[in-house]
Formats: structure tokens, C-alpha cells, sequence
């Protein structure tokens, strides 16, 4: 409750571009069990230059399932992240939903033909409401206010190591008030507790975003 939250925006989601955006899928969807909907984003990190956090994160567990550091808003990070994801997938008979934001990594050609080859159903945010993809703004907050990632002002290399050690901790350590106090990846290796929502529905919903 000591740590206090820095605002440093930095836009990294370009919307204008002539690839396909898709619709929210999830909106009205109740999400009830691990490998549902994945919901990815990129944050600013900084360090000793620009470098920028591609995260995947299950929507049910909050647990960050892929993530990639590069020091470029290229596809290619985010496509990093996204392989890693999938490789932890445990129930690839059922279906799974990606949502994020229209950004161009995601609209891209290559993200969506990878999308495709995984059999992962395309999802996206219709509005600049930060609760459209609230989870993946939580997981950014997190990482960079409690795991203070932006104060290191270091190489690359040494930004991966501590992102590596961040999100480690973050997944195994950290109990999510969302997930009534249990880890993200105790959350991901059950199916039986509904989740608090991020869903803007009364103040109670605002209030659980607050101070989860």
C-alpha cells in the first residue's frame, strides 16, 4: 500500500491501418474456466531505452501464460508471446478466444494466420473503454507499480531477466483478489470458483478493479 502508482502513458496501440478488425466476442460471455479467453496487450516497460511488454493473460486464472520483451512494437514480439502461450495449453479440444485491443501486431497478417493454424478464435475491443480489456490493463499495472519495473533503468538483456523473475513471482506467488486470494496458477489448475468480474456492472465491480 506504500508503492505509489506512477502515470507514464505511452501509446502503443496503432488502430489506423488496413488490416481486419474483428468483433468482441466476449462481452456478454461469462468466463468460467481456464483456457476460455486469453486476453493479450503491450505495455511500455522503458529501462535504458524503449523497450515494450507483449503479455497473454487467461482471462479466468489471471495467470500470464506468454510474454515477450522487445525493443520494437514489431509483430514479432508479440507473436513470441503468443507461441509461448500456446505451448502451456493444456485443453486444445475446447474452444479458446484471444482478445485484445485493434492494434496492428494483432490485425496483423502473420498474428492472424497463427491465430489460425493454433485454432484460436479472434476477439477485439469496439470502443476506447479501458474496461473493454480491463484484465490485460490490471496485469500491466501490477508489473509495473508493484514489481516497479519501470524503475530499472538497465540494458535489455538484464530487463528480461527481471521481467522473467516479475512475472514468476506474479504467477506463483501473488494471491489475486479476483480469484478469491489464490494464485494465478492455483486458479489455472482448478475450474470449480467463479471468478470475481472486471465488468463495470455498480461500484462494487469498480471497487474489485481497484484493489485487486
Amino acid at each position: 500500500m506504500l508503492v505509489k502508482p506512477k502515470r507514464n502513458y505511452r501509446i502503443t496501440t496503432d488502430s489506423n491501418h488496413r488490416f481486419k478488425k474483428h468483433k468482441n466476442l466476449i462481452e456478454n460471455v461469462e468466463v468460467s474456466r481456464p483456457e476460455q479467453v486469453w486476453v493479450s496487450d503491450i505495455t511500455y516497460i522503458g529501462g535504458r531505452g524503449n523497450t515494450y511488454l507483449s503479455l497473454i493473460t487467461g482471462a479466468y486464472s489471471k495467470q500470464i501464460m506468454g510474454y515477450d520483451l522487445s525493443d520494437s512494437l514489431a509483430t514479432e514480439g508479440s507473436l513470441r508471446a503468443l507461441d509461448m502461450a500456446n505451448k502451456k495449453r493444456k485443453n486444445r479440444e475446447q474452444i479458446l478466444i484471444h482478445h485484445s485491443d485493434r492494434g496492428i501486431q494483432y490485425c496483423s497478417n502473420a498474428y492472424q494466420e497463427s491465430m489460425k493454424r493454433k485454432n484460436i478464435t479472434v476477439s477485439m475491443t469496439e470502443s476506447y473503454d479501458p474496461y473493454a480489456n480491463a484484465v490485460a490493463e490490471r496485469v500491466n499495472g501490477i508489473l509495473k507499480q508493484e514489481f516497479l519495473l519501470e524503475e530499472y533503468k538497465t540494458d535489455i538483456e538484464t530487463m528480461k531477466l527481471l521481467v522473467q523473475d516479475a512475472i514468476r513471482i506474479y504467477n506463483t506467488k501473488r494471491p489475486n483478489y479476483s480469484c478469491y486470494m489464490k494464485t494465478p496458477v492455483q486458479m489455472h489448475e482448478q475450474k470449480e470458483i467463479k471468478i470475481r468480474t472486471y465488468k463495470r456492472k455498480n461500484p462494487v465491480a469498480k471497487l474489485a478493479l481497484q484493489l485487486d
